[in-house]
């Protein structure tokens, strides 16, 4: 009975780490935006990004105006949206230390774009 006992623990407990570390792995999320106004922006988290530590990440871009595209640019990364586009894309993008510009190709030169620092 002590054995059963001990290898449903261990069970249980093999369980639980694997369950811990999955959660742990999940890839982060960011939210890219772009309209209905003259907007773009990238938040994680509901705050803006300054700066992130290097790695894989999902990024869930709005594009809300058929004037505006949202484009993503930076060491290994060169991800957008058509400028008549407009919904939702999802993007895996691997994120490599350096710096990262999100702007609306026609309207990157009005200030429309910003940018953050990836991190080791």
């Amino acid at each position: 009975m002590k054995r059963i006992a001990l290898a449903s623990l261990v069970v249980a407990v093999v369980a639980a780490v694997a369950m811990l570390t999955t959660a742990q792995a999940a890839t982060p999320v960011l939210r890219g935006e772009v309209g209905p106004g003259f907007t773009i922006e990238v938040k994680k988290a509901g705050k803006k990004v300054k700066m992130l530590k290097a790695g894989k990440y999902t990024i869930k871009v709005e594009d809300k105006a058929s004037i505006h595209n949202f484009h993503l640019i930076g060491r290994g990364v060169n991800k957008l949206t058509s400028v008549e586009f407009v919904g939702k894309k999802t993007w895996t993008v691997t994120l490599k230390p350096g710096k990262y510009t999100f702007q609306c190709d026609p309207h990157a030169a009005n200030g429309m774009m910003g940018s953050f620092k990836v991190t080791k």
